[in-house]
């Protein structure tokens, strides 16, 4: 008789499991990207995984790596073409137009929004074929603090979780007035260099791509071009140097990049980008911008609007670059150990009476001696060990055993909860 071997499965290519205790990290760090835009009057939003393909190629822009080579499509059986979502901002803003959210109130709508995205990418660390953001858009208004006050907030989220290491690039992109004009002016320029053809694609249906481009080859090439800073109107470049007069007068540094215009089309006027200092090539740990006319790009109306997204994944590794720990409190702060059949009946009641108190318990389940209950007791980082067994539940009590210190104390069980909440637990 031959062993049947058994069949194991991975994770796909590009992709990870998120596990304790790292998985607590990134529940943390979510938390505190999300914050400062709860407090500034950001509402949560959640869309779905997939849309109309055509949502992105319109919005996102077919020039981008990640309409023509990295959304993954699948096609319904009733012939629909979607695609799971790449990027967030599309899908927020075409859910605020269907709900009409534009005519129910004061504008600008502010959204924030979680989840997961998908790019059919080259898997390498901190470059995911699935990975996690969390981003903000406020829809509907065309304003300089606005720009100004998304920034802050995303340079608030990343102060808050410790991190220094970190820098703020910041360009304008001007506006349909002024924008024409220097992409003829580009256009022109780089008639002149020596393209491969993927790229001259690319370069006919939005010029300002090349210069986001990576590839050493281009870069050299780009020495001497046009920058767009030099064909700004004058209302576009009133409209920057006021974003960078609030940011200044706020605290937050920035430094000036003239080619920064990110992986999206949509963009105009403001955009930005925060990268890290000790994450390498994969050094972008978010961005965003302002897209005044994405709106009318997917069938709405004019809506001026302003959003970024913040990488949960790249943040992490930032935190691990820096050598930054979150404080992060225990998952369990009471263990119960169970000293017999009678006793752990007790205590179970006890754990879920501590558990509806708002307490977090846990219980020492299949374990046979005492000894083993109490390693797990450790491992679990609880601040209290329950201990019960006959003799205690006999006299009311249980004893509770301070992790830190060892001692240990009876107290009344009809007391316990109190006891512990007094405890702040």
């Amino acid at each position: 008789m031959t062993e049947e071997k058994l069949s194991t499965f991975t994770a796909p290519k590009g992709t990870y499991d998120l596990l304790p205790p790292s998985s607590a990290t990134f529940l943390a760090i979510r938390e505190r990207i999300a914050a400062p835009a709860r407090r500034a009057g950001y509402g949560y939003v959640e869309t779905p995984v997939f849309e109309d393909v055509k949502l992105f190629s319109r919005g996102v822009g077919e020039s981008t790596d990640i309409v023509s080579k990295e959304m993954y499509t699948l096609t319904t059986k009733g012939g629909d073409e979607l695609a799971l979502r790449p990027e967030g901002t599309a899908s927020v803003l075409r859910a605020a137009l269907q709900a009409n959210l534009h005519k129910q109130g004061n504008l600008p709508v502010k959204l924030w929004y979680s989840g997961s995205y998908y790019r059919y990418e080259r898997a390498q660390k901190g470059r995911y074929r699935q990975f996690s953001q969390v981003g903000a858009e406020a829809i509907g208004a065309e304003d300089p603090a606005l720009d100004a006050e998304l920034i802050i907030l995303a340079d608030d989220a990343f102060r808050s979780l410790g991190l220094s290491n970190y820098s703020l690039l910041l360009n304008s992109l001007g506006d349909k007035q002024c924008r024409p004009v220097y992409r003829a002016a580009l256009i022109e320029f780089l008639a002149g260099l020596d393209l491969d053809e993927d790229t001259r694609r690319r370069a006919e249906i939005n010029p300002l791509r090349v210069l986001d481009d990576k590839r050493e080859s281009v870069q050299e090439q780009l020495v001497g071009a046009p920058m767009l800073r030099d064909f700004l109107c004058e209302e576009c470049k009133a409209y920057d140097e006021k974003v960078r007069e609030l940011l200044t007068a706020n605290g937050v540094a920035f430094v000036d990049d003239p080619k920064l215009v990110r992986g999206l089309d949509y963009y105009t006027r403001t955009t930005f980008e925060f990268v890290h200092n000790g994450l390498g090539a994969q050094s972008a740990i978010g961005g965003g911008g302002r897209y005044d006319g994405l709106s009318e790009m997917i069938g709405g109306p004019a809506l001026p609007s302003v959003g970024w997204a913040l990488g949960v994944d790249r943040t992490y590794l930032a935190l691990e670059a820096e050598g930054v720990d979150l404080d992060l409190p225990a998952a369990t702060a009471v263990y119960a150990v169970a000293l017999g059949e009678e006793a752990k009946n007790v205590l179970f009641a006890k754990v879920v009476e501590l558990r509806r108190a708002g307490v977090a318990t846990d219980l020492a389940f299949g374990v046979k001696s005492i000894k083993n209950a109490m390693k797990s007791a450790d491992r679990s980082g609880a601040r209290f060990a329950l201990i019960a067994g006959d003799r205690d539940l006999a006299e009311g009590v249980v004893q509770l055993k301070d992790m830190s210190t060892g001692e240990q104390t009876p107290v009344a069980l009809d007391a316990l909860v109190t006891t512990l909440k007094e405890k702040q637990l």
